[in-house]
């Protein structure tokens, strides 16, 4: 079985700190993809995990958020031999731009890094829904919430862990005390 854990930890990608997670919410662990995915052995490995865990669906499409999940959901897209698009932000609202198009019956997986709320994840959904695509599953590295956010029936996630993350009006006393980092792809206000 492989210790997800050991590999976040010798490649950087788990953090210790006070986070500001990209749904607001604040954490003394943050989980930086891009670090453990810089490694072609990791994203190689990750990628065919869920590429094995969706072979047997119908999937036109892999769509991704940017920026978290662009990396991951590119090598799915070719770990699969499908097309690969992502969906990004113009004017706070997730959006296809750059001529990515999604066609009516078109089907799609949603993949991401990490999840803590699945806003971005439910955003992209959206995007796929609302130009007629069918979202047949959702992946992700990390899910910190343990398994308690379902964004899909077909959902699945290589490494499903409950992290703490508190509102802002909950922080505790140990967590205040530590300098606020906000290490996410989207601006937080």
């Amino acid at each position: 079985m492989t210790d997800y854990y050991e590999i976040f930890k010798k490649t950087g990608a788990l953090l210790e700190g006070h986070f500001v997670l990209t749904s607001g919410r604040h954490s003394a662990s943050y989980f930086q993809c891009a670090k453990v995915l810089q490694y072609p052995e990791h994203l190689n490995q990750f990628s065919k995990e869920i590429s094995d865990h969706f072979s047997a669906f119908d999937i036109d499409t892999i769509i991704s958020p940017a920026v978290g999940g662009i990396v991951i959901g590119t090598q799915v897209g070719s770990t699969m031999n499908k097309r690969t698009i992502f969906a990004e932000r113009e004017n706070s609202e997730m959006t296809l731009r750059r001529g990515f198009s999604i066609d009516p019956g078109e089907n799609v997986l949603v993949v991401e890094d990490v999840i803590t709320t699945g806003g971005s994840v439910k955003e992209v959904m959206n995007v796929v829904e609302s130009a007629g695509g069918i979202v047949v599953g959702v992946a992700v590295i990390v899910d910190r919430s343990n398994g308690s956010v379902v964004l899909h029936e077909n959902q699945f996630s290589l490494v499903p862990m409950e992290v703490k993350s508190y509102e802002e009006y909950e922080i505790p006393e140990s967590l205040a005390k530590l300098p606020i980092e906000k290490p996410g792809s989207r601006s937080l206000k």
